[in-house]
């Protein structure tokens, strides 16, 4: 294993601003959009989640590493995030279960990341300026190459990404002897999503981002999941078509993350770039129809529009809303068995108060 605890290492923003730090994963360079997670623990759940592909991730805890990886801990076949800025980055760890130290996975993983930098500093940045590429590096350190790189990055507005991190091939998960199947339009979904499911006593086919209307319903499922995923849901028109075919079976639906924004689009409600977006394990959602409060998961940087929304209350309801900005968080489509949330209640990693949605999506499967 290379340590590369004492390279010098460069994140440079796409505004200018530059960071230099200690080299941690791979040496290497990388791109991507820079965002910012809250959560104090599950960075590996964090790093192997399709949503994130494609963004350089900024870890606001201030230790990563301090307990190792897991292989079952993965919530898909590899990692998923474009690179690692962080605080403390340690390969000691006091884990018992865990199977490697954290620089041995990310070079295994062929991650690059950063280390030893202000993250504060960081976020406050991102917070105040918007998202923005950013580029790592620990093998380019001269920032006008770096520049020159950087400019060549495609903004994520307008860039699908779903395809790239889609099962290739259709797939079974759970038992085949559950009394209801449920066809998955994976986008990006995650292990644990798949999880909660099929131990509610479902059979699950998985199908490619791309699949057909026609194949999916060839299987004849008793409802339908869209799953989350990276990139703007408005450049994936492919999906935005079959989902309306899907809402004319008048059969369950529930879509969650960017499988809420698709489920949006294909009614016609437009989705926008969120200034910064929500990750973290921390982020407030009140019940509009119970009232009661829910901290959820969370890691999107698109958001479904308020205002269309509410000119359209005679045939959707807003089901629920974030607390810190007010921004849509679920609906429900009245006179269908179609609803879908922007968080995730799997929530892995972060608290399980919205896992009733599941039970509520399959018990409307009978």
């Amino acid at each position: 294993m290379v340590n590369p605890t004492y390279q010098k290492a460069i994140l440079l923003l796409e505004d200018g601003t530059y960071y230099e730090g200690k080299a941690c994963g791979k040496i290497g360079t990388s791109t991507g959009e820079i965002c910012f997670n809250t959560g104090m623990t599950g960075y590996q759940e964090i790093f192997t989640d399709p949503s994130y592909f494609g963004q350089i991730l900024v870890a606001t805890n201030a230790h990563i590493g301090n307990y190792g990886t897991k292989i079952n801990d993965s919530e898909s076949s590899r990692v998923q995030i474009a690179g690692l800025v962080c605080k403390n980055f340690t390969n000691d760890y006091s884990r018992h279960l865990a199977d490697s130290d954290l620089q041995s996975y990310f070079e295994t993983k062929d991650l690059v990341g950063i280390s030893d930098v202000d993250t504060r500093s960081i976020v406050r940045h991102i917070r105040d300026k918007g998202a923005m590429n950013a580029i790592i590096s620990s093998e380019i350190l001269d920032l006008n190459e770096l520049s020159k790189v950087l400019k060549k990055v495609p903004n994520m507005e307008g860039l699908e990404l779903a395809s790239q991190v889609s099962t290739k091939e259709s797939y079974f998960f759970g038992s085949e002897g559950s009394k209801k199947k449920v066809a998955v339009l994976d986008f990006g979904t995650k292990k644990n999503i798949l999880e909660c499911i099929s131990s509610r006593g479902c059979y699950l086919k998985v199908f490619n981002a791309k699949s057909s209307f026609e194949s999916i319903k060839a299987w004849a499922p008793d409802g339908y999941f869209l799953s989350n995923g990276p990139g703007d849901p408005a450049a994936m028109p492919y999906a935005i078509e079959t989902v309306k075919k899907i809402l004319l079976e008048n059969l369950p639906v529930f879509g969650i993350c960017l499988g809420h924004q698709i489920l949006a689009l294909a009614l016609d409600i437009p989705t926008y770039k969120m200034h910064h977006g929500h990750r973290g394990i921390n982020h407030p959602v009140i019940n509009m129809v119970t009232s009661k409060c829910e901290i959820t998961s969370q890691n999107h940087g698109f958001g479904v529009s308020a205002q269309k929304l509410k000119e359209k209350e005679d045939s959707i309801l807003i089901t629920h809303r974030n607390l810190n900005d007010d921004t849509i968080e679920g609906f429900r489509v009245k006179g269908k068995k179609a609803f879908s949330v922007q968080y995730h209640p799997e929530a892995s990693p972060g608290p399980h108060d919205s896992r009733y949605l599941f039970d509520e999506f399959v018990a409307s499967l009978n």
